[in-house]
């Protein structure tokens, strides 16, 4: 399964942690078509592939992301209000970049991401898809769909209330206002703030690390479990962990797990199994 050519980003995969990055500083990171479109093929080939047993966003230059294109609204999507046709077409469009980012929440495998700077419209869609969020000292997020007449609708309004208290989604929402780290902090949207990018890349890729060393398989379930327990009722969820756990239990891997944490050794096991498209 050959790595898709990026251009919007760089891709390494080592002591199964995959490394995405962010690479276009001089255009602020900022997400066009071709971003998509790419993003969307290497998280369908990190997900199939199942060499990584965990993801680390991080980015480049001054700022994590400034979002959207503004050559996205300038015509590089079409977005045509002039009729009812061409409205129905809006919704479908973002049903696409909607499943690129639910894509991201929905890997195989957790997701990480290190935020440094400005973290902007569609980035605070993207970063809320990811499991764990570390940011530095001078990170700041903005719902800036507002600033500019518009309603975020790529997974910020719909992802956020389930980190943050409402009223602070709403206060941002309504408010296009910059939430710097240290409030991030506070209100549970990132995990831990550092002083420089370098160490919140480091912390990243160590948890990442700390990630890679359990059995993938109840890294896997782990990650079913929580999400579907934050949308369904306590009864539901608990249904669902007897599903999960009868479908994966492995003895094996439990006394794999203990006898390495005894022999403080890194425990050896199989990875998730690669995913091969239908009728490949």
């Amino acid at each position: 399964m050959n790595t898709p050519t990026l251009t919007c980003f760089q891709l390494t995969i080592t002591d199964h942690v995959a490394h995405l990055v962010l690479s276009r500083p001089e255009a602020m990171n900022t997400m066009g078509p071709v971003f998509w479109r790419e993003l969307d093929e290497v998280l369908d080939h990190i997900n199939k592939r199942g060499q990584a047993r965990a993801l680390v966003l991080s980015s480049t230059g001054k700022h994590f992301s400034a979002g959207m294109a503004l050559d996205v609204f300038g015509g590089a999507i079409q977005m045509d209000d002039a009729s009812p046709e061409g409205r129905a077409a809006i919704a479908d469009l973002l049903g696409g970049l909607q499943a690129t980012f639910t894509r991201l929440e929905t890997l195989r495998i957790p997701v990480i991401a290190a935020i440094h700077g400005g973290c902007i419209g569609g980035a605070v869609d993207l970063v809320t898809a990811a499991c764990i969020r570390y940011a530095t000292a001078d990170a700041f997020f903005c719902i800036q769909e507002i600033n500019i007449g518009m309603v975020a609708d790529v997974g910020t309004l719909q992802r956020l209330p389930k980190l943050v208290p409402l009223g602070v989604v709403k206060e941002l929402a309504y408010t296009g206002r910059r939430m710097p780290a240290a409030r991030a902090r506070e209100v549970g949207l990132v995990n831990e703030v550092f002083d420089t990018p370098e160490a919140c890349l480091a912390a990243a890729l160590q948890c990442a690390k700390e990630i890679a060393a359990k059995p993938p398989v109840a890294i896997w379930g782990t990650k079913q479990v929580i999400h579907y327990a934050r949308d369904h009722s306590v009864d539901d969820a608990l249904r669902q962990m007897g599903w999960v756990q009868a479908a994966i239990w492995s003895n094996t891997h439990v006394c794999e797990a203990v006898t390495a944490m005894k022999d403080k050794r890194e425990g050896r096991f199989p990875p998730l199994a690669e995913l091969r498209d239908f009728g490949a």
